[in-house]
């Protein structure tokens, strides 16, 4: 395996991501690169287009970490801040920490494994077309607004700390403001009062518990859980949160028609 390690210890922003895109264009044979020391540098990854690259990052990226890409798989050894994943077309990116703010805003594809929390409107814009859906999967629990004005995808919250211990009734509110498409799954029960405008609790089924058994195994595999913690995530029972119809909000804008 090819692979480069640049040391991003002082580096602005700039100057990191047109060293990553220079090396991307001098070894196009590359596999792998490792940034380390990294500390706020923002738009990491963005836009690249490679399939078969692995960026390892040591630290805490700036914003936007991975925003336009498609094709790589990007692993953070720590936190992110705000939108990682920003407009995500393919590819993985796995969080060994929490995410911040709007984490996967506005993704249409690809896979975020986040291991801990995220923050605020998380999975907000998320969207789907045909065989092209994000996923979103979370470790711990999420701030309010989760999967705000969603279009499509699927989001779930396992609701578990480090030791896989439960973490107890998910506190975030106003989840799936304005969701008209995709479907959020958070282990354990949310009362009605915590859903946003738009948002309905749907059965659970077991067609639902194949369709996130994968990600669940995916998510246990990137964070070397135990196979008794995984049968736990995957049987245990999850609140399906989806759109009360395709256009909640049609009547405001053609009343006559609705």
């Amino acid at each position: 395996m090819k692979e480069i390690t640049i040391d991003a210890k002082g580096m602005d922003y700039r100057e990191l991501n047109e060293k990553i895109h220079e090396a991307l264009r001098e070894n196009p044979d590359l596999e792998k690169i490792v940034l380390k020391n990294v500390l706020g540098q923002r738009f990491i990854g963005n836009g690249i287009q490679k399939k078969n690259l692995t960026i390892e990052i040591y630290g805490v990226p700036g914003g936007d970490l991975g925003m336009f890409m498609n094709g790589p798989k990007i692993i953070v050894y720590g936190n992110t801040d705000h939108a990682p994943g920003n407009t995500l077309d393919d590819g993985v990116i796995v969080i060994h920490g929490s995410g911040g703010d709007v984490t996967g805003h506005s993704m249409r594809g690809g896979k975020i494994f986040v291991r801990d929390n995220v923050g605020y409107r998380s999975g907000i814009h998320m969207k789907e077309y045909k065989d092209k859906v994000p996923v979103l999967v979370i470790g711990g629990t999420a701030k309010d607004f989760l999967g705000e004005y969603m279009a499509g995808g699927i989001i779930i919250v396992l609701n578990i700390d480090r030791e896989g211990n439960d973490l107890g009734k998910i506190k975030g509110r106003f989840i799936g403001t304005g969701i008209h498409g995709g479907s959020i799954y958070i282990r354990g029960d949310v009362d009605r009062f915590q859903l946003g405008v738009a948002a309905d609790i749907k059965e659970f089924t077991e067609e639902d518990r194949e369709k996130i058994k994968p990600y669940i195994e995916e998510f246990c595999k990137e964070f070397g859980l135990s196979d008794e913690i995984k049968e736990k995530l995957i049987n245990s029972k999850y609140t399906k949160i989806a759109p009360i119809s395709k256009r909640p909000f049609g009547k405001l804008y053609t009343p006559d028609l609705m």
